[in-house]
């Protein structure tokens, strides 16, 4: 028996074509559709379905209010089929947040050539979805971190300017780069919000569409006492900022004479994504060594795990997140093969080793 799919979408037009589409995909049986979720449900207690493919915005209930309700009621995998725009966007990052598993886009314009074209997506989406472990799929809020007050120490004029080494040194200070994918939009909001504004700078790589980073970068910033952006070439690592890779574009960690930053650039695929968290690792791995903290997190596939490898042999310190709190364990399990990973956590314990690291 395959992975049972229901749809929930307004368009007799896009429910026609997805269950058309997935009808000739081995593996993926759909076993009904309707047109809002007042129809849907009575439907799907009769025989209740492995994933859910909701649209966005429907007459009389809306996606989200009945993303909450499956969430409170009978938690199930759940794939969002929003349109890319900024305001899509929102509410996409907004059902993440609740506990879906994805969101896959749904072009604007010729649906009928258009939705095919996009049906890789909806499908890994719909096979990730059916692994999903929905324990994690919300993770529960992180005690925010109160650094401990410390003694006024006494200044000398080294706060101002370093003295003179004769050199320069191209070897970045301490920082901290994550990478995620499936689930990392809820675990990184938990992460990020339970730490200080102090926190050592930190580089993110979130698999996401390009319209969609910028939106979470703003949505996380207003929820962290760190500054979250979404990075542009050349920003600068400092202490309390959070910058994480703009959709379609590679990030990688620079040094120069006046001091760390980053490089935001376009490229071919690498892991199959782009950002790829294997490229911002082996840049850490180049350019700061044993001074990083290396964190794969929840995400499907094995981008990262051969750039923390790099990490780990360089001599940075690696975690992964463990088993239980992951949506998708495959990220971290495939660093752990490499044998890339110092230690396996729980998502709670992230924030105070991130604190922890010097």
């Amino acid at each position: 028996m395959g992975i049972r799919t229901f749809i929930v979408d307004d368009s007799a037009v896009v429910r026609k074509i997805l269950t058309e589409l997935l009808k000739g995909v081995s593996g993926i049986e759909v076993i009904g559709s309707a047109q809002d979720p007042i129809f849907a449900q009575p439907k799907m207690e009769k025989d209740w379905p492995d994933v859910i493919i909701l649209d966005v915005e429907m007459p009389r209930m809306d996606g989200i209010t009945f993303l909450k309700k499956i969430m409170a009621e009978r938690p199930t995998p759940v794939v969002m089929c929003s349109t890319l725009t900024e305001e899509g966007s929102k509410t996409s990052l907004q059902a993440l947040s609740i506990g879906a598993i994805d969101v896959v886009a749904k072009p604007k314009a010729n649906l009928k050539t258009s939705l095919p074209e996009a049906s890789r997506d909806l499908i890994l989406a719909i096979r990730t979805a059916a692994k999903a472990n929905m324990a994690g799929a919300r993770p529960k809020p992180i005690t925010p971190i109160t650094p401990t007050p410390k003694v006024a120490e006494k200044l000398t004029a080294d706060v101002m300017l370093s003295k003179s080494t004769g050199r320069n040194v191209q070897r970045g200070g301490a920082l901290i780069a994550i990478g995620a994918s499936t689930g990392g939009t809820q675990a990184l909001e938990a992460v990020l919000t339970a730490l200080p504004a102090n926190t050592l700078p930190i580089l993110i790589v979130q698999h996401m569409p390009e319209n969609f980073t910028n939106t979470f970068a703003n949505r996380l910033n207003a929820l962290c006492k760190v500054e979250v952006k979404e990075a542009e070439n050349n920003d600068a690592l400092l202490p309390g900022r959070v910058l994480i890779a703009p959709g379609g574009k590679h990030m990688m960690l620079q040094t120069t004479q006046f001091g760390a930053s980053v490089q935001v650039k376009d490229g071919p695929l690498v892991s199959r994504h782009k950002p790829s968290v294997d490229v911002l690792f082996r840049s850490v791995s180049k350019y700061a060594g044993d001074n990083a903290l290396g964190i794969i997190m929840t995400g499907m596939g094995d981008d990262g795990a051969r750039g923390l490898k790099e990490m780990h042999d360089a001599g940075a310190k690696t975690i992964g997140q463990n088993e239980a709190t992951c949506v998708v364990y495959g990220m971290p399990q495939e660093a752990v093969k490499l044998g890339a990973i110092d230690h396996e956590v729980a998502l709670r314990k992230i924030p105070e080793m991130i604190v922890a690291h010097k």
